[in-house]
C-alpha cells in the first residue's frame, strides 16, 4: 500500500510537470501569433494575397513575415502546424484532473455539505459539465450573437458567471474553481480542434484542388483564437487556486473567480492594443488593481485579515490564549486524522504537505495555516469531510486574531 501511495504521488508529479510544460507551450504560441497578427502592416509591392507584413528581431537574428489571409498562390514544401500544444495541454489536465480530483473525490471533488453525492456520480457531472459548456458556447458563437461580438461577449461572460455559482453548488470550492478553468479550457482547447485547425484544412484542400478558397474559414478561425486570447490569463489563475484558500474556500468564491475573467480581459486588452499600436491604455491596469483590491475585500468580508504576530515569541503567544484548550481539540479532532505522524484517513499514507499537528507546539507553529484554511475560509478539512462546524470555525479565527492583537 505504502509503494503505490509513493507511485501515485509520483504519478501526479509527472502529469502535472507534463502538463505546466505543454502549457507553457499553447500559451506561448497563442500569445505570439496574437502580438504578430495585431502587429502586421500593409505597403505597396506585397506580394498577391499577402494581407500583411512585419519585421522581428530576436537572438541576433531578423525575421521577415507575411500574412495570407487565405492561402499563398502556391503551397509551401513545409508547413508548421500549431495544434498538438493545445491537444496536449488539454489531455494532460484532464489526466491530471482524473489522478487528483477523480481518484480522490471524497477529498477534493465532493464536499457533502454542498451536495451528498458518490464519487461516480460526481465524476459524471464533472465530465458532462465539460461537454456542457462546450455545446452551449458553440451553439451561441453560430447563432445570430455571433454576428455582434460585443453582445457575444456579453452573453457569454453571463454564461460563465452562471457556472461559476453552479460550480459551488456541486463540488468542494477548490473543485468548483479547477472545473470553471476546466470546461473554459476544453473550450479553448475544441476551438482549435473543432473549428480552427479543420477550418484550415478546408482552405488548404481548395488551394491543392485548384478551387478558390473562402475566407469565412479563416475570419471564423482568427474569432475563435481571439475568444482563446482573452480567456489564457483567467484559465492561468483557475488552475493555480488552489493553492489560495481566501480565493476558493471563502462565501463570495463565485464572485471572485467572475470578476477575475474581467481582471484578464483587461489586462489583455492592454496588450493587444500595444502589440496593435493603437494607443497605450494605462486605465486597465488601474481597472484590474480595483478589481483586485474588491477581491481581496470580498475574501475577507466581514473583516479583514489582521495578519500573524511577528515577534519571535509567536508560539507561545498562541499556546497562551484562553482560546488555545478549545483550539487543541478542535484542531486533534478535525484535522490530526490526516495531518498526523501516522495518519488515521483512509487512502492518506503521510501528511499533506509534511504538516504534523498532533501537539501544542506544532499547532501553535502551524497558527497562520490553520487560520486562513479553516478558520477564514472552507478550504480545510477537503470537503469538510470531518464536518468541522461553523462555531469551530469561528473559534479557529478568533484565535488566530486575538493572539495577533
Amino acid at each position: 500500500m505504502t509503494d503505490f501511495a509513493i507511485f501515485w504521488d509520483w504519478l501526479s508529479f509527472a502529469v502535472r510537470w507534463l502538463h505546466v510544460i505543454t502549457g507553457i507551450a499553447w500559451i506561448g504560441s497563442s500569445f505570439y501569433f496574437v502580438a504578430l497578427d495585431l502587429g502586421l502592416r500593409q505597403r505597396p509591392g506585397l506580394p498577391v494575397g499577402a494581407h500583411g507584413e512585419e519585421w522581428q528581431v530576436h537572438g541576433g537574428g531578423f525575421y521577415h513575415i507575411q500574412k495570407y489571409l487565405v492561402a499563398p498562390a502556391e503551397m509551401p514544401e513545409h508547413l508548421t502546424w500549431f495544434k498538438w500544444e493545445s491537444y496536449a495541454t488539454w489531455m494532460s489536465g484532464f489526466a491530471l484532473m482524473a489522478v487528483v480530483y477523480y481518484a480522490g473525490a471524497d477529498l477534493f471533488l465532493i464536499d457533502r455539505n454542498v451536495l451528498d453525492v458518490s464519487a461516480p456520480v460526481a465524476i459524471g457531472i464533472s465530465v458532462a459539465s465539460l461537454a456542457l459548456g462546450w455545446v452551449v458556447y458553440d451553439l451561441l458563437c453560430k447563432s445570430r450573437l455571433g454576428k455582434n461580438d460585443t453582445l457575444l461577449m456579453l452573453v457569454l461572460y453571463a454564461v460563465l458567471v452562471f457556472m461559476a455559482w453552479g460550480y459551488t453548488q456541486l463540488f468542494t470550492g477548490r473543485a468548483a474553481f479547477l472545473h470553471l478553468g476546466a470546461v473554459t479550457a476544453t473550450i479553448m482547447s475544441a476551438n482549435v480542434f473543432l473549428i480552427i485547425i479543420p477550418n484550415q484544412k478546408i482552405v488548404v484542400a481548395d488551394l491543392i484542388a485548384g478551387r478558390k478558397p473562402d475566407p469565412r474559414y479563416g475570419r471564423i478561425a482568427k474569432t475563435r483564437s481571439l475568444h482563446n486570447n482573452y480567456l489564457t490569463l483567467p484559465v492561468l489563475f483557475l488552475m493555480l487556486s488552489n493553492h489560495y484558500p481566501l480565493a476558493f474556500g471563502t462565501q463570495f468564491n463565485w464572485v471572485i473567480a467572475s470578476l477575475v475573467f474581467i481582471i484578464g480581459v483587461l489586462i489583455r486588452h492592454f496588450f493587444n492594443t500595444r502589440h496593435a499600436r493603437k494607443g497605450n491604455p494605462t486605465w486597465t491596469w488601474l481597472a484590474a488593481a480595483v478589481l483586485f483590491i474588491v477581491i481581496i475585500w470580498l475574501s475577507t468580508v466581514p473583516k479583514i485579515l489582521t495578519g500573524e504576530p511577528k515577534q519571535a515569541a509567536a508560539s507561545e503567544i498562541f499556546v497562551a490564549s484562553s482560546h488555545f484548550p478549545a483550539v487543541r481539540d478542535t484542531v486533534l479532532g478535525r484535522c490530526s486524522m490526516c495531518h498526523a505522524a501516522e495518519p488515521a484517513y483512509e487512502g492518506i499514507h503521510q501528511a499533506p504537505k509534511g504538516v504534523i499537528l498532533e501537539t501544542d507546539a506544532t499547532i501553535a507553529e502551524h497558527a497562520r495555516e490553520i487560520y486562513l484554511q479553516a478558520g477564514r475560509s472552507h478550504a480545510m478539512p477537503p470537503g469538510n469531510v470531518t464536518a468541522m462546524t461553523p462555531e469551530e470555525r469561528a473559534l479557529l479565527a478568533a484565535w488566530f486574531e486575538g493572539a495577533g492583537k
